[in-house]
């Protein structure tokens, strides 16, 4: 193989590893994000998880009802025409099949994905790019242990070289060389000594990813170490990750008094998964006290 197409062949390797490393993360917190809601109540022709993916993408959809199809969750286009509150009178449903149906007050709710109207869609793609680059980086850390030298040789002994390296790097159990060549005489070898701060970056990827999950709303243990911590002190640290929630249920909760109102249907909706306020305010006989604790020379 020649040295442009070992150069292509590394970069190209490199760029797959970095794309199915951030597709990894993206997918994943997306997943998360999209099942975070529990809708009751919605009528057996809206489909809940394109309603969230809705919201999650764009920041809105809207309910309204078809003649034909009967009620629906969709996505949305508004057109304009804005009350005194900002909420567009001219709004245009419409479905992955071409489906459009244009819209008013007196026939739809517009629904919000948070106080904002924004999407979540940016946050996660910016979070998981950030834990795609501290994993990739803790490959390149994790290898420089492998392989923590420079080597220095001749043009004439470059390819040799090369092809023991190759054998070292696929862990093969014996390596040969040929005969007569000199190993004191052709190389020098320089040791890089590259520190090993895997373990450092991986609670920084950690950090990062409770981080993610607190700007969701959903609870966590994103917090200090060796913090000795009660079951109320636990409650409290979770105010950021209980404010977050609010942020997106609190506009999916007035879009479920508006539909009800409007078309006499009896939806709700509410966190799913493990609820921090409920979870943690027990006697701290059952429950136990929290605490995290680190490792090494920080005992």
């Amino acid at each position: 193989m020649s040295k442009r197409n070992k150069k292509n062949e590394a970069f190209f390797r490199s760029a797959l590893m970095n794309t199915w490393d951030f597709t990894q993360y993206e997918d994943m917190l997306t997943e998360i994000a999209l099942s975070r809601f529990e809708w009751k109540g919605l009528p057996d022709t809206c489909d809940e998880r394109y309603l969230e993916r809705a919201l999650f993408y764009n920041g809105k959809a809207i309910y309204m009802n078809d003649d034909v199809l009967g009620d629906l969750t969709l996505k949305v286009a508004l057109n304009g025409n804005f009350d005194v509150y900002g909420v567009p009178r001219d709004r245009t449903a419409y479905g992955q099949n071409e489906y459009r149906k244009h819209c008013s007050p007196e026939d739809s709710v517009v629904i919000w994905n948070n106080y904002n109207r924004k999407p979540t869609f940016p946050m996660i793609r910016n979070y998981a790019m950030r834990l795609y680059d501290l994993d990739r980086t803790i490959d390149v850390n994790t290898r420089a242990q492998k392989t923590p030298v420079l080597v220095q040789c001749n043009q004439n002994d470059r390819l040799t070289l090369e092809n023991l390296y190759a054998d070292f790097d696929g862990n093969k159990p014996v390596i040969f060389g040929k005969k007569g060549f000199d190993l004191s005489d052709a190389f020098q070898v320089i040791r890089t000594d590259a520190p090993f701060v895997s373990p450092q970056i991986f609670e920084m990827k950690r950090d990062m990813f409770n981080e993610c999950l607190t700007m969701l709303g959903i609870a966590n243990l994103n917090m200090e170490k060796k913090e000795r911590m009660v079951s109320a002190e636990v409650t409290k640290s979770a105010g950021g990750t209980v404010a977050q929630r609010y942020a997106y249920l609190v506009m999916r909760q007035k879009a479920c008094e508006q539909i009800n109102k409007m078309f006499g249907t009896n939806i709700s909706v509410d966190f799913r998964g493990w609820d921090v306020d409920d979870k943690v305010d027990r006697e701290d006989a059952e429950l136990g006290d929290f605490e995290m604790s680190g490792g090494g020379d920080n005992e």
